[in-house]
């Protein structure tokens, strides 16, 4: 496991959940990793904690810079953090539109733009944004969220285009609901959690939630130098939901 080897990684939202998985097993590859998160106290051991929010252009242009002088340059971006949205068309405000909007597409733009110039400098760039399962498949009361993920999956597909000739690959991967924290969290929220579970993970075909290192696993393998030829590609990594249809029981 050295394909990262001498290689340096930013992961936002690398402090807990998908991303604290995604840096570890960059760093299990033999990367340098940065972790930039608003909250860093668990980022995982080994890597370079950087407090940062996506929604900052400031806080993002400095955490690249401190990136590069402490690590010796920038060769993966994995556009990680986001946040979640519930409801149908009409259930958010305007204010919540923008506000997940900006974290969860504005942010992938910040974070992408500041680190161009060192992407560029790699011989084995690569940027990797997390969208969903909901780009791809309607789910009931995910409007917003779906919007959201909907655009870093097509932003991806630009990206990809449009920096093929910096030698920068550009891909995405599309979990379906994964054991995270956050969705930890919504389930204790519900009148039955265990119920709301078991509906979750009958939901997927395989019959399980994703584990964050199973997207790990994906998301090192686009940004990885041995995917040379791959991008513009979105990776499901969601135990068949978008693309296999079970006989009814």
């Amino acid at each position: 496991m050295s394909d990262f080897a001498g290689l340096v990684a930013v992961v936002t939202g690398g402090a807990s959940g998908i991303g604290a998985a995604i840096a570890r097993r960059l760093l299990a590859g033999g990367a340098a990793v940065a972790v930039l998160d608003r909250d860093v106290t668990s980022a995982p051991a080994g890597t370079l904690p950087l407090v940062a929010d996506v929604t900052d252009d400031a806080s993002i242009v400095d955490a690249v810079a401190r990136v590069v002088a402490d690590l010796g340059g920038l060769d993966i971006v994995v556009n990680n953090a986001g946040i979640g949205a519930q409801g149908d068309v009409a259930a958010n405000p305007d204010d919540e539109w923008h506000r997940v909007y900006d974290v969860n597409v504005v942010g992938i733009a910040r974070l992408s733009r500041a680190a161009l110039p060192y992407l560029r400098a790699s011989r084995h760039a690569a940027i990797v944004n997390t969208s969903s399962i909901v780009a791809h498949t309607g789910l009931p009361v995910r409007a917003l969220y779906s919007a959201t993920k909907g655009a870093v999956s097509a932003l991806t597909r630009a990206m990809a285009a449009d920096h093929l000739a910096d030698g920068i690959r550009v891909n995405s991967v599309s979990p379906g609901t994964a054991d995270t924290p956050w969705v930890a969290g919504l389930l204790r929220g519900t009148d039955d959690p265990d119920g709301a579970r078991a509906a979750l993970e009958a939901r997927q075909p395989h019959g399980r939630l994703v584990s964050p290192d199973e997207v790990a696993d994906a998301v090192a393998y686009l940004a990885s130098p041995r995917s040379g030829s791959t991008t513009g590609f979105d990776l499901a990594v969601d135990g068949g939901l978008s693309a296999v249809r079970l006989p009814s029981r």
